[in-house]
């Protein structure tokens, strides 16, 4: 107890002093891959002024795999926040992906279906209900106001949002083996295209059409 009053005292110098303080946690089997301790938790952190920001997947390093759960489990102490606490003591659950991917969050299925004029909700109790979308909702005019007034330079859009922006019309994934065999049957001279067998095709229609025409016009010519 005597550390946790420490902690407690460095966490209120800083925030005091006007530094922002939240607390990133990892999931670790056996010892807080609960619901119960992590929501005790999360209100012990907003009691001393810190802000619980992340809870973490355990990483893929060598050596601690057995502290590792599953991903349903973040999912299930989510569910297990979201709408039970307040919402400024629930954190975002996310995964650091493999090979560079960076953080990726997680949140359970809350958007059941949609349709262009709806969608269809849950909340954390298990109610399902519609919510209408607005029917003359006009994008982009908030976007058109802050460069008209900020005049500053976008950096391109990248991943989905540049999807979301017609600045991209798909992505596709590098060594993919399906582009590999197209690049090697298009680079391959064996084979032709559709398109280059139509036009050879036509080409000899071509010949042969000039040759009956100059065919007819010598017959004319020897009567």
């Amino acid at each position: 107890m005597k550390s946790q009053k420490k902690q407690k005292e460095a966490c209120e110098r800083l925030v005091n002093a006007g530094v922002p303080v939240g607390n990133q946690a990892v999931i670790l089997a056996g010892i807080n891959d609960s619901v119960p301790i992590m929501k005790k938790l999360m209100h012990d952190l907003v009691k001393i002024r810190v802000r619980p920001y992340y809870i973490y997947q355990c990483d893929l390093s060598e050596g601690i795999g057995h502290f590792r759960t599953p991903v349903s489990k973040g999912l299930e102490i989510i569910e297990g926040l979201r709408g039970h606490t307040s919402g400024y003591a629930v954190p975002s659950f996310v995964v650091d992906a493999p090979g560079g991917g960076g953080k990726i969050a997680l949140q359970p299925n809350y958007l059941l279906s949609q349709s262009p004029d709806k969608v269809v909700l849950r909340n954390f109790e298990g109610v399902i209900t519609s919510y209408p979308e607005p029917e003359h909702y006009v994008a982009g005019q908030a976007d058109a106001y802050f460069n008209e007034i900020y005049e500053e330079k976008q950096e391109p859009a990248i991943g989905i949002t540049a999807l979301l922006e017609d600045e991209a019309r798909s992505f596709t994934p590098e060594n993919l083996s399906r582009m590999k065999r197209r690049e090697a049957y298009e680079t391959n001279p064996e084979h032709d295209t559709l398109k280059n067998k139509r036009e050879k095709r036509d080409e000899l229609k071509e010949k042969k059409y000039q040759a009956q025409l100059k065919k007819k016009q010598t017959v004319k010519e020897e009567k």
